[in-house]
């Protein structure tokens, strides 16, 4: 990963679209920006997403920001107008075997290859991404600096809150379509209660303790 070409530093009052505004006066377009979500999740996938926008969108914003109905349509703008995107899910036995990092990078790396336009620049969220194969910027906070990361972070969170939400179906007693599989008191006592199931990551610190105490193998 690089960083951003020589020249004028971006305002912090640039808006969302800064970054994207001052790659592509230096010549850096198209620019794609990823994320993912799931992370600190210990049930479900790990979900990775990268954009590539067109023109402004309405409302776009970080999607830990938005309200559920405003993530959801927002998603369906991003999805109708974007120039290019794409999604990658890791299923919990791949980040247990991979490792967590590993898998998340492993994730951006798919969603930026799955892209239909081979991006000139990419901005990540927080962390440089090596193995990328094209230039790009970490992002402190890119969420919700960076209008790239921001779409990319609503696609990976609506798509993974939806596979949570369908994952509640078949295994009720998690509440998964409540807290999306992340470590809530109400999963802490229903993981006690009913120890872990298939969809949970089993190297996990909290789900090794409850099969531990269960007499199972951490």
């Amino acid at each position: 990963m690089t960083t951003l070409l020589s020249g004028p530093t971006i305002r912090r009052d640039a808006g969302l679209y800064g970054y994207e505004r001052a790659l592509s006066r230096r010549g850096l377009a198209p620019i794609a920006g990823v994320d993912e979500a799931g992370r600190g999740a210990c049930a479900g996938p790990l979900v990775a997403a990268a954009a590539v926008l067109g023109k402004p969108i309405d409302g776009l914003a970080d999607s830990k920001l938005l309200t559920p109905k405003r993530r959801d349509a927002c998603f369906d703008l991003i999805t109708q107008r974007a120039r290019a995107w794409s999604v990658v899910v890791i299923e919990p036995g791949e980040c247990d075997r991979l490792g967590l990092h590993r898998a998340n990078v492993a994730a951006l790396r798919r969603a930026l290859a799955r892209l239909e336009i081979v991006p000139a620049y990419v901005l990540t969220d927080g962390f440089s991404v090596d193995g990328l194969g094209t230039p790009g910027l970490a992002v402190w906070k890119g969420d919700r600096v960076s209008a790239s990361i921001a779409a990319a972070s609503i696609i990976a969170k609506v798509t993974r809150d939806r596979i949570m939400v369908d994952l509640h179906e078949t295994y009720p007693q998690y509440d998964f379509a409540v807290h999306k599989g992340y470590s809530t008191a109400r999963h802490e006592q229903a993981l006690r209660e009913h120890g872990p199931c298939a969809e949970h990551r089993m190297t996990y610190v909290n789900v090794q303790a409850v099969m531990t105490a269960a007499g199972g193998q951490p």
